[in-house]
C-alpha cells in the first residue's frame, strides 16, 4: 500500500486538504522517538487504497526544529508527496517546493487557498507553473472542497523531475524567475477581514479585541450550555429518566447496597440527580446533563476561533507576556484547549520546542486552567451564591497561573525560543468542517468522561460502605478545618477529585457549605492533584521525575492559595 505524504509550510491548509481526502476516521500518534505528532488516514486514489500522512509543517529540508527533522525523516519513507502551497504566498512556499523537486520522490503540487489569492488581487497561471516545475499543479480551496476531486485524480500523475541541486542564492533566483513568469498582481482595496486581522495583532487594538473575544466566548458558552440544560436535558431526565429510576428503585429496595450503588440515596423521598450519587442517576446526569452542554458549546466556539484564524493572532499578541513565564506566545493555544479539557491541552504542549517549556506549560495548565466540565459545575453550584464568587475563583486561578509562571521561569534553567510563525488570513469557517471537528472532539470526550464518572461514583459508594472515607476525613481534619476552613467531610470531595473534579464539586454542593467555604473548596480543588486522565497524560509527556515535581508544585500552591483565600473571606 502506497504512502502519500502531505507536505508544506505551516498554515497552508494541509489539515483541511487531509480532511477532504480522508474524512473523519484518522489516527494521531507520535513519530518514533519524538513528541512530534502526525496524523494518518486512508484514502482511495484511482481504484487503490493508500495511506495519507499529514506531515508536520516545514519551511526547508535543512531542519531547524524537531518538527522539520521529523518531516525530513518521513520524506524518506513516502512514495508520493503532495506539496500544499499557499497560493497567496507563492514566493515563500516555492522554497520548499524546489527542495522537494531535487529529491527522488514523485511530487504533485496543490495550489491551495486559491480564493485568498484572488481576493488579494493575485493571479497565477497554473499551466505555466506546471510547465516550470515539471510536475502536476492543481488549484484548490480545501475549506470548500473546490479542486479536491481534481487533485485526487492527478495524484497518480506525480513525477520526480529530479532538478539539479542548487545553492540557496541560485534557488531564490529561480524562484524569482518563476514567480515573475506565472504571477501577476492587480490593485485592490483591503477587505474588512484584512483590516480586522491587522488590528488583532497590534496591542492598542488587539488587547481590547482579545478581551471582547474572551468575554463573548464565555457568554456564548454559558448561554448555549444553560439553554441546552434548561430546555432539553433537564426535561428529558426529569420527565423520562426519573420515572424509570423510581420503578427500578422500588425493585431494588431503598437502603440496600445494590440500591445505593445503582440508584443512590433518596433525598426527602425523591431522586436528586446531583446528590443521590448512584451509577444510573448522578453517574449519568453529571457527564450528560450537566457537563456535556458546556463542553459542546465550548468546542463550537473554539472551533470557530481556530478556523477563523484568530488563535495565531492571539499567540502573537500575548508573546511578550508568555515569555515572562518561560514560554512563547504559541503556548496560549494549549492553555485555551485546556479550558475545554486539560488532557488535549497538555498533549498540545508538544508544539513547544524545549522540555523546559513543556514542563512549565503542562504544570500551569494543570493548576490554573479549569476544564469545561469543572467550569460547568463552578457556574452551576457556586453561581447560585452570586457571580462575584465565581469571578473570585477565576481571579485567584489567573493570579496563581501568572505568578507561578514567573517563578518557574526564574527557577528553571534555560530560555524560551522566539516565536516564529505564519499568520493565516481571516476566513469564514466552513460549517461542514466545523461540525466534523466538533463531533470528533465530543465523541472523544464521551468515551473518556462517562466511564471515569461511573467508576468514580462506584468507588465513592464502596469507600463509604467500608468506612474508609470516615478514616480519611478524621486524618485530614486539622488541614481541612484549621487551614482551609472546611468541614472534615470535604476531604471526600478532594479524594474524588483525582477521578473527576466536576463530580467532586457536585459532592461539595450536597454539604451545605457557605459561599465562602464553597469558594475556597472549589479553588483548592481546581488547583489540587490532577484528575486521573490528566495524571496519566502528564506521566506520558513528562516522565516520573518531572511528574513528581509538578505534583509537589500543585499541592503546595493549592494549599497556600486556599489558606490565603480562607483568611481573606473570613
Amino acid at each position: 500500500m502506497k504512502k502519500i505524504l502531505l507536505m508544506g509550510n505551516p498554515n497552508v491548509g494541509k489539515s483541511a486538504v487531509f480532511a477532504r481526502l480522508t474524512g473523519a476516521r484518522v489516527i494521531s500518534s507520535n513519530y518514533p522517538g519524538t513528541t512530534v505528532a502526525f496524523t494518518q488516514g486512508m484514502t482511495v486514489i484511482g481504484r487503490e487504497k493508500a495511506v495519507l500522512i499529514d506531515v508536520p509543517g516545514a519551511y526547508d529540508l535543512e531542519p531547524s526544529s524537531q518538527a522539520e527533522r521529523v518531516a525530513v525523516d518521513m520524506l524518506r519513507e513516502g512514495d508520493i508527496v503532495v506539496d500544499v502551497i499557499d497560493a497567496s504566498n507563492l514566493e515563500r512556499n516555492l522554497a520548499l517546493t524546489l527542495r522537494l523537486l531535487e529529491q527522488d520522490t514523485p511530487v504533485v503540487v496543490a495550489l491551495n487557498m486559491w480564493d485568498d489569492a484572488a481576493h488579494k488581487g493575485i493571479t497565477i497561471d497554473a499551466g505555466r507553473l506546471e510547465a516550470a516545475l515539471g510536475v502536476p499543479v492543481v488549484p484548490t480551496v480545501a475549506i470548500s472542497g473546490e479542486g479536491i476531486k481534481n487533485l485526487a485524480s492527478r495524484i497518480p500523475e506525480a513525477r520526480a523531475p529530479r532538478h539539479a541541486a542548487r545553492s540557496e542564492s541560485e534557488r531564490w533566483a529561480e524562484i524569482g524567475r518563476i514567480v515573475g513568469d506565472v504571477q501577476s498582481l492587480s490593485h485592490r482595496h483591503h477587505t474588512f477581514l484584512e483590516m480586522l486581522g491587522d488590528a488583532s495583532v497590534k496591542p492598542p487594538t488587539g488587547i481590547p479585541i482579545a478581551v471582547l473575544v474572551l468575554i463573548a466566548s464565555f457568554g456564548i458558552v454559558r448561554t448555549i450550555g444553560e439553554g441546552l440544560i434548561r430546555f432539553i436535558l433537564d426535561p428529558l431526565f426529569e420527565g423520562l429518566w426519573k420515572p424509570l429510576m423510581f420503578r427500578l428503585s422500588a425493585l431494588l429496595e431503598p437502603g440496600t447496597l445494590g440500591h445505593g450503588i445503582v440508584i443512590g440515596k433518596l433525598v426527602d423521598g425523591d431522586i436528586d440527580f446531583v446528590q443521590s450519587f448512584g451509577l444510573l442517576t448522578t453517574g449519568l446526569y453529571v457527564p450528560l446533563g450537566m457537563v456535556l452542554p458546556y463542553i459542546l458549546s465550548f468546542y463550537i466556539v473554539m472551533g470557530v476561533l481556530e478556523d477563523f484564524g484568530y488563535l495565531p493572532r492571539l499567540a502573537v499578541l500575548l508573546d511578550k507576556l508568555m515569555h515572562r513565564m518561560g514560554l512563547h506566545g504559541w503556548a496560549i493555544i494549549p492553555s485555551l484547549l485546556g479550558l475545554g479539557c486539560n488532557v488535549p491541552g497538555i498533549l498540545a504542549t508538544r508544539i513547544l520546542e524545549t522540555r523546559r517549556e513543556r514542563f512549565i506549560a503542562a504544570t500551569l495548565i494543570s493548576i490554573g486552567i479549569p476544564c469545561a466540565a469543572l467550569q460547568a459545575m463552578i457556574w452551576g453550584l457556586l453561581g447560585r451564591h452570586g457571580g462575584r464568587y465565581v469571578l473570585l475563583v477565576y481571579a485567584v486561578l489567573f493570579l496563581v497561573w501568572a505568578a507561578l509562571g514567573r517563578l518557574l521561569n526564574g527557577v528553571l534553567r534555560g530560555r524560551s525560543p522566539e516565536l516564529i510563525m505564519e499568520i493565516p488570513p481571516y476566513r469564514l469557517p466552513a460549517l461542514r468542517a466545523l461540525a466534523q471537528k466538533v463531533w470528533m472532539r465530543m465523541t472523544a470526550f464521551l468515551k473518556e468522561a462517562v466511564p471515569i464518572v461511573l467508576l468514580g461514583v462506584l468507588v465513592v459508594n464502596l469507600l463509604y460502605f467500608t468506612g474508609l472515607f470516615d478514616r480519611l476525613a478524621a486524618w485530614s481534619a486539622p488541614l481541612m478545618t484549621r487551614v482551609l476552613g472546611l468541614p472534615e467531610e470535604a476531604v471526600v470531595a478532594m479524594a474524588v477529585g483525582f477521578l473527576r473534579k466536576d463530580v467532586a464539586v457536585g459532592m461539595l454542593g450536597a454539604m451545605n457549605l457557605t459561599a465562602g467555604q464553597m469558594t475556597v473548596a472549589v479553588t483548592v480543588l481546581a488547583m489540587f492533584f490532577p484528575c486521573i486522565a490528566t495524571f496519566v497524560v502528564l506521566w506520558k509527556e513528562l516522565g516520573w521525575a518531572d511528574l513528581g515535581k509538578s505534583i509537589l508544585i500543585m499541592l503546595a500552591s493549592s494549599l497556600v492559595a486556599g489558606a490565603v483565600l480562607n483568611a481573606f473571606l473570613t
